[in-house]
């Protein structure tokens, strides 16, 4: 292998940090470059008063994926990292008292569907045979293959046409499912990876069966503990990451990158160049001297962009027993809200809520006897609503903290000890997401696979994307698996 080649990855996301990991463990030096304090982008942890609050993604599914990372470095995910299995995965509440337990036992599942609709026992088992099929085409076959060509879609399309994915997920689930908040249970998982389950392509529905096959997973002290894990890793085989290392621009020789110059004035040189940056940013800021990037960053910015979201961090000095790790509060609407957060240009005055109580599984995230909590709340990005979050904010944090008081968490506000909220605003200017999406690109068919970003750019060939902006998408194992793809790219590259 040349010597000079070197690897320099722009963001420590999970994206960014498992692509860094697979190049170094190859045996391409690489460096990580994250603009904040500490690594983990979305997955950022803010620490306060002795709670820990994950920023982010706090649902780990395939627990595979992650393990994968270590044993190609040669070494054991345990020994960096303890992951505990959450159950049940979700607590679906309603407002008319109604709970469901999402759990990974058909019969406890089969039980509680009963007491919903006798018909649908079989009709649930009918839909996650469908998922299962879902799962293996589109997730095992296809989820770490880069499609760099439509040659690449075409061949995948047979698999794709049996099963329907022009289909949106709810409309799949209701194949086979009748009753309503059944269908909200089975078809809610598209929001986690900032898709309207009402026009997202079906083969979303593999989320299900992924759960149903490898569970939901949560590591001992947070999610941080196991970026933390990620980065120790990295370093351990040799990989340096520099933190508060804001890029400036990608340098660009003709069509090709040859490293990146930092907002502070250094330059890292490199023979190949990966961006795990919001894909606007990386193609409009950092190639916006290029005409690649002009041309780019043009095109992406008519394309849909996934949901914002509303996030209010806050600690309390009781621990509510009586929450699950997970909850998702469904409002008084759920196909209204969703169309309203995908389309209406102002806030709609109900939310449904997703409840993060991280303690019940794992205590250390909060002083003995209290709690760590976030709650989420799905709102339209700043291009769908001109919210100014400035003033909102605050209105809002209230409106649901009334809200969780009122119906789950009783005394709430006599227990508070601190809180913070993240904004739309806060996605735009703190992790550079295009509008404030939580999620960049919509998931809809026309903008997944070959048709979403590539993870080698077609005209600058040393340029390479990672994360939520390209194939496969977003969540966890989406980026995990981005990493994949763009990784097999970058060292056939490198060492041809």
């Amino acid at each position: 292998m040349n010597n000079h080649n070197k690897a320099v990855v722009i963001g420590a996301g999970f994206g960014g940090l498992a692509l860094a990991i697979r190049l170094q463990a190859s045996g391409i030096p690489t460096t990580l470059l994250e603009q904040r304090d500490k690594p983990g982008g979305r997955a950022y942890v803010y620490e306060d008063q002795g709670f820990t609050f994950d920023a982010g993604p706090t649902v780990i599914t395939d627990p595979s994926a992650l393990e994968e990372l270590f044993a190609v470095a040669g070494k054991k995910m345990s020994d960096y990292v303890e992951m505990l299995p959450v159950s049940p995965f979700y607590r679906l509440c309603w407002e008319d008292g109604t709970q469901f337990d999402y759990v990974n036992d058909q019969e406890a599942l089969d039980r509680q569907i009963h007491a919903m609709n006798p018909d649908d026992v079989a009709g649930y088992r009918r839909f996650l045979k469908y998922s299962e099929a879902v799962f293996a085409e589109g997730y095992l076959k296809l989820g770490a293959v880069p499609f760099l060509s439509f040659r690449d879609m075409i061949a995948a399309g047979p698999e794709l046409a049996k099963l329907e994915a022009w289909k949106s997920v709810y409309s799949m689930v209701s194949r086979f499912v009748k009753n309503e908040k059944l269908r909200q249970v089975f078809s809610f998982h598209s929001l986690l990876v900032g898709g309207n389950p009402f026009v997202t392509s079906s083969i979303y529905t593999l989320i299900h069966a992924l759960e149903r096959k490898w569970g939901v997973w949560f590591p001992r002290g947070g999610t941080g503990a196991l970026i933390n894990g990620m980065v120790k890793l990295f370093q351990d085989i040799g990989g340096t990451i520099e933190l508060n290392a804001a890029v400036e621009q990608i340098e660009m020789s003709g069509n090709a990158a040859t490293g990146v110059r930092l907002k502070d004035g250094r330059h890292f040189p490199a023979t190949a160049v990966a961006s795990n940056a919001d894909v606007v940013h990386t193609y409009a800021k950092l190639l916006g001297d290029h005409p690649r990037g002009v041309d780019k960053g043009k095109s992406l910015t008519k394309k849909r962009f996934s949901n914002s979201l509303f996030v209010l961090y806050f600690g309390l000095d009781k621990h509510h027993e009586q929450l699950q790790h997970h909850t998702v509060c469904f409002g008084p609407r759920y196909r209204g809200l969703i169309q309203d957060i995908f389309n209406a240009k102002a806030l709609p005055t109900d939310f449904s809520l997703y409840l993060h109580a991280p303690c019940v599984t794992d205590p250390s995230l909060a002083p003995p006897g209290c709690g760590s909590h976030y709650v989420l709340a799905p709102v339209p990005h700043l291009g769908t609503a001109d919210i100014d979050w400035e003033e909102e904010g605050p209105r809002y944090r209230d409106r649901i903290f009334d809200y969780l008081e009122e119906r789950y968490m009783p005394g709430l506000r006599s227990q508070l000890v601190t809180s913070r909220f993240f904004t739309p605003f806060d996605f735009r200017d703190q992790l550079g997401a295009h509008l404030g999406s939580a999620f960049s690109l919509e998931p809809i068919l026309t903008q997944s696979a070959w048709f979403r970003p590539h993870n080698r750019d077609s005209q600058i060939q040393n340029l390479y994307l990672v994360g939520a902006g390209t194939h496969p998408g977003a969540g966890v194992p989406g980026v995990v698996g981005s990493a994949k793809a763009t990784a097999g790219l970058m060292i056939e590259d490198m060492k041809a």
